[in-house]
């Protein structure tokens, strides 16, 4: 026979196995809550994880004087070559490199025995040219006075008379070649065209020369009581280069010092190699600083137009439908807005036309950005 069952057990045993089960089913309910309440908070952090966060700039006045820096080249207000117009040694040389000279010095001096020799057949010439033309002279005036008497013809006469005009020119045309060679005999002493230093010389004596100019000149002779400074100004900014306009020189051999220069010409207009002006400026040399064939940094203060606006080059995107500016719209989207630039200042740029003042620019945007794109704008207040 099996034991009496006890009521009292069966009834605790039940309870325990409702409340075992109801902690299950607590468990598994808080265990699927939980998941749920993750999902969900995944898919928050995901969604705003996809909106990018961005800083904004506002456009300013870009309306006061813009410094641009240029390169230039320095040159000698005069320069000249000097060759020998004469062939002929180099006799003696007085000026060397470095000399400063005035109008009219002596450089050097060419030996010209050829020329010589021709001077003295010149001389030869216009001694014999004269003598006939007194001879004929002499028998012109015999015939002229014997014409009256009928002692000769009227014929006669005049033929004695065209000799003489003959050898009249003949003996101008003598005189004509030796004043033309002494003037080339002239060309034998190298002077000084104008006051200024030597800053070159080949010449040494003697050295055969001739009278081409090819080849290296005998002497070069600046005058540097004022330099021309030439500039590329590229085109975009050819329009800000007016009449007396002013310009500062920076040397690197003068670390902090600076030399004034004032606008003398320009080319009036663009290259087509370069896309630039050439502007020529001028810059007064009282101490002899400044040297030829230098370079120097031109730093100019170029007018602005008071209506333009300044954005940091950051904020550009260059897309294929051109350059633009991301800004920001209605309910924190994005605007893209298509721009031109006035002038580029390397860290910030001109904006010609596209933007308005009020406008919020993204500044540093990142590539993905697309016009319509939801974003967060950063320390926003």
């Amino acid at each position: 026979m099996s034991p009496p069952s006890d009521p009292d057990l069966t009834r605790r045993l039940r309870r325990g196995g409702i409340v075992a089960a109801c902690v299950l089913g607590a468990v598994l309910l808080a265990g699927t809550g939980m998941r749920l309440v993750e999902a969900h908070d995944l898919k928050t952090w995901t969604h705003e994880a996809e909106i990018p966060t961005v800083a904004l700039v506002a456009p300013t006045a870009g309306g006061k004087a813009q410094a641009l820096v240029l390169p230039g080249s320095l040159q000698a207000y005069y320069d000249a070559p000097i060759y020998a117009r004469v062939p002929g040694y180099v006799k003696g040389w007085y000026r060397d490199i470095g000399a400063r000279v005035k109008k009219g010095d002596l450089l050097a001096t060419i030996d010209t025995p050829e020329l010589d020799q021709q001077i003295a057949q010149a001389r030869a010439d216009l001694g014999a040219a004269r003598s006939a033309q007194a001879l004929s002279a002499s028998t012109a005036q015999r015939w002229n006075s014997l014409l009256p008497l009928d002692a000769v013809s009227r014929q006669d006469a005049e033929e004695k008379n065209q000799d003489l005009a003959g050898k009249a020119g003949a003996a101008k045309a003598a005189q004509a070649n030796l004043d033309r060679l002494l003037a080339m005999k002239g060309f034998a002493r190298i002077v000084a065209p104008f006051d200024g230093v030597v800053t070159r010389r080949t010449a040494d004596i003697g050295q055969l020369v001739g009278s081409a100019s090819s080849g290296d000149p005998l002497f070069t002779v600046a005058d540097m009581h004022a330099l021309r400074v030439y500039v590329e100004v590229p085109q975009s900014y050819s329009a800000q280069i007016v009449p007396g306009m002013k310009v500062s020189l920076s040397l690197p051999e003068y670390p902090g010092r600076s030399f004034p220069a004032k606008l003398a010409s320009t080319s009036d207009a663009i290259g087509a190699r370069n896309a630039s002006l050439q502007v020529e400026f001028a810059a007064d040399n009282p101490q002899g600083l400044l040297k030829p064939g230098a370079f120097a940094q031109v730093s100019m203060t170029l007018p602005s137009n008071g209506g333009a606006l300044r954005l940091p080059a950051s904020a550009l995107m260059f897309r294929a439908a051109g350059l633009q500016v991301a800004t920001l719209g209605a309910g924190d989207r994005i605007l893209m807005k298509p721009i031109s630039i006035a002038t580029d200042l390397g860290t910030q740029v001109i904006v010609a036309s596209g933007l308005a003042r009020g406008d919020r620019v993204v500044d540093n945007p990142p590539d993905s950005l697309s016009a319509g794109d939801q974003v967060r704008v950063a320390h926003a207040d």
